[in-house]
């Protein structure tokens, strides 16, 4: 079965068209005001620096919605890391189009090319140790699919997307329970597999005590959170592989090896996607003929 493209997802769509909505309101003035109507031409999208491209097709969506009359040919390939100067799109067809739909099809491309990038440095810190990195639902609203899918181009793991694909305990959710009377975090596991059949269950664990208790209910998950690398090292010897360890909290380029070191599953970092800054993307015109 040949994948959906992320541009046809009718979330993306309708994010696509709210996109240009904002950007052109009534009118493209500048374009109507000094490119002659039914004009042709050719532009190329590239890439100012050494990036890993994502969001070639929704870039090419936008297009479409402009003006479904402009070709467009792709020169690169998502998740593909790419040199200085490569071009990325070509563009051919009338000319109003391509720059009515300039900006909000880089605005695309720079962004989700950003969250790859900055996901495949993490990725390339833990190869050696087989360790996943995780992305997290810190994601711009309305953008979640694009940026979870920008960071699977960067060679990363798609945690849950939402609320309703994981249950996850958190410090919160445990504070409830014990108000309820649910004392131990075996029990919070044991709850929520039983109201959520079917649901994969992870719980959020301190210290290695709290993870003890934890390993008690069978949990699918288990979230060591802001701990130190000691402390990791202790929990992965403790859990002795009876459920995946995921570390998160407090994770840099600077200390992503030494975490994964420990032996721990995967590493979840909400910077892949709330701290990506976007690379240097830029739409050329090609000399008229």
């Amino acid at each position: 079965m040949t994948p959906t493209p992320i541009g046809a997802y009718p979330e993306v769509a309708a994010g696509i068209r709210r996109a240009l909505e904002e950007d052109i309101g009534q009118d493209d003035v500048t374009t109507r005001a000094l490119v002659p109507e039914g004009q042709s031409g050719r532009a190329v999208i590239l890439s100012r620096v050494s990036c890993v491209v994502a969001g070639l097709d929704v870039a090419r969506a936008v297009f479409a919605a402009v003006d479904a009359r402009l070709v467009c040919e792709t020169l690169a390939a998502d998740g593909q890391q790419v040199a200085p100067g490569a071009i990325l799109l070509r563009l051919q067809g009338p000319l109003g189009a391509i720059l009515t739909a300039e900006r909000t099809a880089l605005n695309y491309l720079q962004r989700l090319s950003g969250i790859a990038t900055r996901t495949r440095r993490f990725v390339e810190r833990v190869r050696p140790f087989k360790t996943r990195i995780l992305d997290t639902r810190k994601t711009t609203p309305g953008l979640r699919r694009l940026e979870k899918y920008a960071v699977a181009c960067g060679g990363g793991t798609n945690h849950r997307m939402g609320l309703y694909d994981m249950v996850l305990i958190k410090d919160n959710h445990r504070a409830l329970l014990r108000q309820a009377g649910i004392a131990t975090l075996a029990a919070a596991v044991e709850t929520a597999r039983r109201r959520a059949p079917g649901v994969p269950v992870e719980i959020e664990v301190e210290n290695e005590a709290e993870l003890a208790d934890a390993l008690n209910g069978k949990p699918d998950w288990v979230l060591l959170d802001n701990m130190t690398i000691d402390q990791l090292r202790h929990c992965v010897a403790l859990c002795a592989g009876r459920c995946p360890l995921e570390a998160s909290g407090g994770v840099t380029l600077e200390n992503v090896s030494a975490i994964a070191a420990t032996g721990v599953d995967a590493i979840s970092i909400g910077g892949l996607t709330h701290s990506a800054t976007a690379v240097d993307l830029s739409l050329e015109l090609e000399p008229l003929e």
